[in-house]
């Protein structure tokens, strides 16, 4: 007997990550693996030594709070003040999240419906438009565009708030590593107020920066009347396996992501709440090395490639390199772009990117490597690329 699944599936493609881990599994030996954002780095030793300690407390193995530990909750809000100058009521303005991946997804649940407008940056994270999807609301493209530095049209936005309830930002951003100045989070704030509608940012990537810290949203005078942020531990402090995130800001929109919570999951496991509270109260020391690891990997990565003639731009934040696909491969491949650009990338090369057009129509012609492999490896890809593109 075959199941009948749910009309609402057909309203998502397959997820981008898994069709890359489809592709891998053709080709393993040495293969260098620059496709998902999975951090390499090992914790450091003294946030491992906190979390065996928390481990040892019989009160951790019990089912946590929907919302999270005050504690970390506290911590959370300290971590804000400290690094935003944003204050936050820990009781009522913070929850602590299964990673940001599941807070906005449960928003979205929460606050979209059929026949609600929801905007959605392109290219953008797929969790953003697929959740819309699977709610049954609209989605409403957003271009990012070079011509804009990665960054919505505020004229754009302007036209469509009348029709908005949602909009989904993310910034600094995956998969462009765009970053947002604090002056076009005014902006947006504004037109929310004006228009009516609500805002979702994603900050999990502020700690991931090259020359200026990026802004939170939140650190714009209202902004907490429409506007929550996501945020995570995951590639701060290197443990994207432990699934630890945080939502602030808007209570009502916290509320309603509480209530889906309640419902599908509970708070992430106690011993590592506890662990994520060290982190954030040591957050300068622990999350410094990580920045300047991938600030080391980015410029050996750039320079190989342009020894070779491929020209690219260091980002100012992630460890993500958004890359147009060089000129003599779109004149030569017309029509293959960027899904072609990364088949032949592992068949030649044996080096694994994202397509642009995976994160969006807009991502066409584009290319993104996460830089989680150590250096020798990062060097070894870009010789390898480099070589074939001469060849090609």
């Amino acid at each position: 007997m075959k199941p009948v699944f749910a009309p609402r599936l057909n309203r998502i493609p397959p997820y981008l990550f898994s069709e890359l881990d489809r592709l891998k599994a053709q080709v393993r030996r040495g293969l260098i693996d620059l496709g998902e954002g999975n951090p390499d780095l090992v914790p450091d030793r003294r946030l491992l030594a906190r979390l065996r300690q928390a481990l040892s407390n019989p009160e951790n193995h019990r089912y946590p709070t929907y919302a999270g530990k005050l504690s970390l909750r506290v911590q959370v809000a300290n971590w804000y003040q400290q690094r935003f100058g944003v204050s936050l009521d820990p009781e009522k303005e913070v929850i602590i999240l299964i990673g940001s991946k599941e807070g906005a997804g449960h928003l979205l649940w929460a606050f979209s419906d059929t026949g609600d407008t929801v905007g959605v940056l392109d290219p953008g994270y797929p969790v953003y438009l697929n959740n819309t999807r699977l709610t049954g609301a609209n989605p409403v493209i957003i271009p990012l565009e070079e011509k804009n530095n990665f960054l919505p049209d505020l004229n754009l936005i302007d036209r469509l708030g009348p029709q908005l309830k949602l909009l989904c930002l993310n910034f600094p951003n995956n998969p462009t590593a765009a970053v947002a100045p604090l002056k076009f989070y005014e902006e947006i704030v504004r037109l929310a107020l004006k228009h009516g509608f609500y805002i979702i940012n994603d900050n999990v990537y502020s700690e991931i920066w090259f020359d200026a810290p990026p802004p939170s949203i939140l650190q714009v005078p209202d902004a907490r009347t429409c506007a929550l942020e996501l945020h995570s531990l995951a590639k701060t402090f290197s443990i994207p396996g432990w699934r630890i995130g945080m939502a602030v800001g808007n209570q009502d929109l916290l509320n309603a992501l509480l209530k889906i919570k309640q419902n599908i999951d509970s708070g992430p496991f106690g011993a590592i709440q506890d662990a994520a509270a060290y982190a954030l109260k040591n957050s300068r020391p622990l999350s410094r090395q990580v920045r300047q690891t991938y600030a080391r990997r980015l410029k050996l990565f750039v320079q190989q490639l342009e020894h070779y003639g491929w020209q690219l731009p260091l980002p100012r934040a992630t460890f993500y390199l958004w890359a147009k696909l060089p000129e003599k491969w779109q004149i030569q491949h017309q029509g293959s772009r960027s899904f072609g650009f990364v088949l032949a990338l592992l068949q030649n090369c044996r080096v694994v990117a994202a397509p642009g057009a995976g994160f969006g129509r807009h991502g066409e012609n584009y290319v993104r490597f996460a830089l989680v492999a150590p250096e020798p490896k990062l060097k070894l890809a870009a010789q390898r690329l480099g070589r074939w593109l001469k060849t090609c």
